[in-house]
């Protein structure tokens, strides 16, 4: 490359592709398990000034006896005081610096349903909202329309055309769905239509670059012929546009880590991120108790284990307290069949904070507890977020946790002479 002095000069590794260099060169491979339990948007707030989170309020006896046994911490997403969504949270869990390797959500809904991007492709994912008369927008998920319901309408908009574009549009679960644009010269580079509000009506597409012009032309133009389509319908009669990406390239877990990896989510998007960075998709599961049933039946081909549950951050965001607390005693509930399994180390975390008192994704540390017989004891009797504050793992950036998890796996070879 050139630079602004005419001269040139070679290009310096980023920090993320030194930290990865690194790994490649210390991993070392056995026969250990590591199992990274994923509650999405475990993080809280107390509804009132003194008072309890919701993973303080929950009874969580296993949890508790597991941080007795291993170490806990607070990880931090990207940065501090940097609300995540859901695609940098679970990159940063992964070991990928989600500042240098930027997803978009399109891209990890398309993937996560099994639709292959090409090279010539953006997908963005969509909602369905409700609109009122005046264009306003009143409920920004339709009443989370059933998956049966949602199917009915992205078939009606199979019918939309935009000229010198191919257009799919494909179902994902209750109000999502995703739409690829395929053709010459398309961009990722255009801004959600999603104004994160109600009572406003969707926000246009705009190009974030002059590159992206034309693909804000489509994606408005997919809009205007989709409403037309949709004015009939009693919910989901609007949509919104978020995360416009094209495919990215990741190293794989296996390339990075040694690992064969395996991913037991339920969510699509989940499924994307995990196919994104070279994990196998096992089996199909609607429940917490299926993907434990998926877990122990492929125990044995597989070194690494993510497992993620999505109803702590859906039950944040809706703003329910106490459905919230009961769901992280639902996750508690599983955690001795995880252990039957004998895992080397067992990781409990999540991708975000969803304080229910916040509705949405907030930038707080989440609490993470790593359990295995190399942890160093840090005293704690109990999992939460104000006992993960004096743990032993400190307050640390989430991209660093897969080293822990390789360390503790005694998965990493020494550093230097």
């Amino acid at each position: 490359p050139i630079a602004a002095d005419g001269k040139k000069h070679t290009p310096r590794s980023t920090p993320a592709v030194i930290e990865h260099e690194l790994v490649r060169d210390l991993a070392e491979k056995n026969t250990s398990k590591i199992v990274l339990l994923v509650a999405d948007g475990l993080g809280g707030l107390p509804l009132e000034p003194g008072g309890r989170t919701e993973l303080e309020t929950a009874a969580t006896p296993n949890l508790d006896r597991l941080a007795a046994r291993g170490t806990s911490g607070s990880s931090v997403p990207v940065l501090p005081g940097i609300t995540p969504g859901s695609g940098p949270g679970h990159l940063g869990l992964f070991g990928y610096d989600p500042l240098e390797f930027r997803i978009g959500r399109g891209a990890l809904e398309a993937t996560g349903i099994g639709f292959e991007l090409g090279p010539n492709d953006v997908a963005a994912r969509g909602n369905f909202c409700t609109l009122d008369a005046a264009g306003s927008i009143s409920d920004r998920r339709a009443g989370r329309i059933p998956s049966a319901e949602s199917f009915r309408v992205v078939e009606r908009l199979q019918a939309v055309t935009v000229p010198g574009v191919e257009i799919f549009v494909r179902p994902v679960k209750e109000h999502r769905f995703v739409v690829v644009f395929r053709g010459p010269g398309l961009s990722g580079a255009v801004a959600d239509t999603d104004p994160q509000a109600t009572g406003v009506p969707p926000l246009a597409p705009q190009p974030l670059d002059a590159a992206a012009a034309r693909t804000a032309e489509v994606a408005a133009e997919f809009v205007r012929r989709s409403q037309q389509i949709l004015a009939d319908e009693p919910q989901a009669n609007g949509m919104v546009l978020r995360g416009f990406a094209s495919r990215p390239a990741l190293p794989s877990y296996e390339e990075l880590y040694g690992l064969r990896a395996a991913a037991i989510a339920v969510y699509p998007m989940y499924k994307g991120l995990a196919r994104l960075v070279g994990m196998t998709l096992v089996g199909e599961a609607t429940t917490l108790s299926e993907q434990l049933d998926i877990l122990a039946s492929c125990w044995n081909d597989y070194d690494f284990f993510f497992l993620h549950f999505k109803y702590t951050d859906s039950t944040g965001e809706d703003g329910a307290f106490a459905a919230k607390v009961k769901r992280i005693e639902e996750l508690d509930a599983v955690i001795p069949r995880i252990e039957a399994l004998s895992p080397d180390v067992l990781i409990v975390t999540g991708d975000h904070s969803t304080p229910s008192r916040l509705k949405g994704h907030s930038w707080h540390p989440v609490p993470t507890l790593l359990a295995a017989d190399t942890c160093r004891p840090d005293g704690l009797d109990g999992f939460s977020e104000r006992a993960c504050l004096r743990g032993g793992l400190g307050i640390f950036p989430a991209k660093h946790l897969m080293l822990l998890a390789m360390a503790h796996a005694l998965r990493l070879g020494k550093y230097g002479a």
